[in-house]
């Protein structure tokens, strides 16, 4: 009975990983640059629609994008709340899904290219390796904002604007994956499961004896 009670207790704590809050690794696939180099041309987001950025994915999912934002309208005192859509087909295809929405503050990216913001998708999305995909950013509310580009040398996407193609241009953008990690609280428990497990079977093997 003592050992049944024992294999409930590990069962519940084997799950404990996947539910508990936790944070997690970054892992990029595609990017067009990094850092160092933020762009030398922009558009504004609003006026440029529909803009955005193809790219084509080595990976089989996505869980974040990274862009490279500023204000295009400074001390105002208005901000922006943008999110991307992620779109199939085309820059105007259907959506297969939208990240979180985020606010930035008035002045955002001044200095600039100091602007870079990561947008998280509510769940990791499935994507075809191989397969053409399209980032859009969409100002939800606020001033207008600015996206940075430039001739990056990126070969598997391009830069969208006016709802056309740019193919020796790219916006500024990373994506990837997000890679959960166990809390140690998760840990902890797990440990403590396995301890008690290791105490049993030795109490079973010195009473046999």
């Amino acid at each position: 009975m003592k050992m049944k009670k024992l294999q409930k207790l590990l069962q519940i704590f084997a799950f404990v990983p996947l539910i508990a809050k936790a944070q997690g690794t970054f892992v990029f696939d595609q990017q067009s640059s990094d850092e160092s180099n933020g762009g030398s041309s922009a558009n504004v987001i609003q006026t440029a629609q529909p803009t955005g950025q193809s790219f084509t994915p080595s990976l089989n999912g996505i869980g974040f994008v990274r862009l490279n934002l500023f204000d295009e309208n400074r001390n105002n005192g208005l901000g922006a709340t943008i999110y991307v859509n992620l779109r199939s087909d085309s820059i105007t295809g259907p959506i297969i899904d939208s990240t979180a929405p985020v606010a930035l503050p008035d002045n955002f990216g001044l200095p600039l290219n100091t602007g870079f913001v990561t947008f998280v998708f509510p769940a990791q999305i499935t994507l075809q390796p191989g397969t053409k995909y399209f980032l859009q950013p969409i100002v939800q509310s606020g001033d207008s904002w600015g996206m940075f580009g430039g001739t990056f040398g990126y070969d598997r996407g391009e830069l969208y604007a006016f709802g056309s193609s740019s193919p020796t241009t790219d916006y500024w953008f990373q994506e990837g994956i997000i890679v959960p990690e166990p809390s140690v609280a998760a840990l902890i428990l797990v440990g403590a499961g396995v301890l008690i497990w290791r105490k049993n079977r030795f109490l079973q093997v010195f009473a046999r004896k």
